[in-house]
């Protein structure tokens, strides 16, 4: 009679064991998680964006094209200068002569507003040169009438720094999303692991629950001692294979540990007692729409087609300076002339400022062959059409990914929902079995075999679902945009 309840209490608890693995064990983790543990995809992003060196690195980009901005307006900003040079030898004044002068560059035409004031007096200066001992001052413009009229050097480095400025956004913007992408990855292998981490240790305590069962039964003579080495056997099994589970969940937590970081730039380890997010096979469908929506996003706005744009920009700019070296250099300068140093003091007509004082002059080159002007043109023009052969194959590039993503998606998507169907039979499975192993008519051979698999689909469960995170996170890096939460 003892020998009968000692069996019926064994056979109980081998059926409440393995009845919990196929009420509790699910795809995503075999216990309820402690939700206040949790490290969810949303702290990793709030981390990873406001204090990963490399996403602040990539910031440094636009903040360097800025400066080259502020280095191209230099070449407007109004120049001041100034000389003084006197000689003074046996008693003589041989030459005092003094030269000052404001310019200020203006962006129209390329011309040069000019004020200056002269003073060249002495026994010795030349005549041409000499003023008046009271100085000789003078209002006037520089006019570029043939090159440089329409656009000049310095116009067009400042046109090319601006457009740099949206090309190092969008070389921000593609950073961004490179590290992104591979925190993504990184986080959904840890939760892999985890999951296999969790089903493989409660494997472990069903296996070991089994062959204590098994044990004493044997003990009672009711089993062959071979079986319960075959139940031990299979404590073994499931111990290596925790073994190395829990060197992959360590390694994968370093990796998930290298994307954060604390507000000072330390480095940031991940709680030892952080479990990732619960995720299932209830996942987040992308419709045939939503595709089309990130086929269109991409092509007006990934960042890769919008640096290549950037740079198509900047060469047409490059080849309108470039046909604008074509033309002969032909400069026009006048000045009106005064020797008023003020607005009080009274000037002589005929020495103040008017249009009967004046200084002009032009200056003019022209090289016979323009073999280096053209020579130029001719390489900006290869080069636009590689540009624009690289646009259209990149843009083909990326839809092409795009869709290759999203068919991987829908495929995962797929095999998932067989795998959802296949756990829920393979179950169905199991419970007959155990019914049957309660009517003493099956063996704890035969429901370790069924638990063994039930495991096995469980953790291709979560392998179908780590894999369909990941690409959805990589249809997303495709479209170069961030994957909305």
């Amino acid at each position: 009679m003892k020998r009968t309840q000692m069996n019926a209490m064994i056979r109980w608890g081998v059926l409440l064991c393995t009845c919990l693995l196929v009420q509790n064990v699910h795809a995503s983790n075999a216990y309820a998680p402690d939700t206040s543990k949790i490290f969810s995809i949303a702290d990793l992003r709030e981390l990873v964006m406001r204090n990963n060196p490399v996403i602040r690195q990539a910031g440094l980009l636009g903040d360097a094209a800025r400066a080259r901005v502020t280095q191209a307006l230099g070449s407007f900003d109004p120049n001041l200068k100034a000389s003084f040079d006197q000689k003074q030898f046996g008693g003589k004044a041989y030459y005092n002569h003094w030269t000052s002068e404001l310019k200020v560059p203006l962006w129209l035409a390329g011309a040069d507003l000019k004020v200056g004031f002269d003073r060249n007096v002495g026994t010795y200066t030349n005549p041409e040169t000499t003023t008046p001992l009271s100085g000789l001052g003078g209002v006037g413009i520089s006019v570029p009438i043939g090159q440089g009229l329409l656009i000049d050097a310095r116009r067009n480095t400042l046109r090319q720094s601006r457009i740099m400025v949206d090309y190092a956004e969008a070389e921000r913007v593609n950073e961004i999303n490179k590290v992104w992408f591979q925190a993504v990855k990184d986080y959904w292998n840890w939760f892999y692991a985890h999951q296999q981490y969790d089903l493989i240790r409660r494997g472990v305590e069903l296996a070991n629950t089994r062959y204590i069962a098994t044990r004493n039964q044997a003990l009672l003579g009711d089993k062959p001692a071979i079986d319960s080495v075959e139940a031990f056997i299979t404590v073994q099994e499931r111990s290596i294979q925790l073994a190395r589970i829990e060197i992959e969940i360590q390694n994968s937590r370093l990796l998930v540990s290298n994307h954060i970081w604390d507000e000072k730039g330390n480095p940031l380890e991940l709680p030892a007692d952080a479990i990732p997010v619960n995720a299932d096979s209830a996942l987040a469908v992308v419709t045939a729409y939503q595709l089309d929506n990130l086929l269109n996003s991409a092509e007006d706005n990934h960042p890769k087609l919008q640096m290549l744009r950037s740079k198509s920009l900047q060469l047409a700019i490059e080849r309108n300076y470039l046909r604008e070296m074509l033309k002969p250099k032909l400069n026009v300068s006048g000045s009106l002339l005064t020797t008023r140093r003020d607005f009080t003091s009274y000037v002589p007509e005929y020495y103040d400022i008017g249009w009967n004082n004046y200084k002009v002059g032009f200056d003019f080159s022209f090289p016979l062959f323009l073999r280096s002007a053209r020579g130029k043109l001719n390489e900006i023009k290869v080069k636009q059409m590689d540009l624009t052969l690289d646009v259209q194959n990149e843009t083909r590039m990326i839809r092409t990914n795009i869709r290759s993503s999203f068919n991987d998606l829908k495929a995962y998507q797929t095999q998932l929902s067989i795998q959802t169907q296949s756990i829920t039979n393979q179950k169905a499975l199991l419970r007959g079995e155990l019914q049957k192993f309660d009517l003493g008519e099956s063996t704890l051979f035969l429901i370790n075999s069924r638990e063994s698999k039930l495991i096995d689909m469980m953790m291709k469960q979560a392998e179908l679902v780590t894999k369909y995170q990941q690409s959805l996170a990589d249809l997303y890096y495709k479209a170069g945009m961030l994957q909305n939460e």
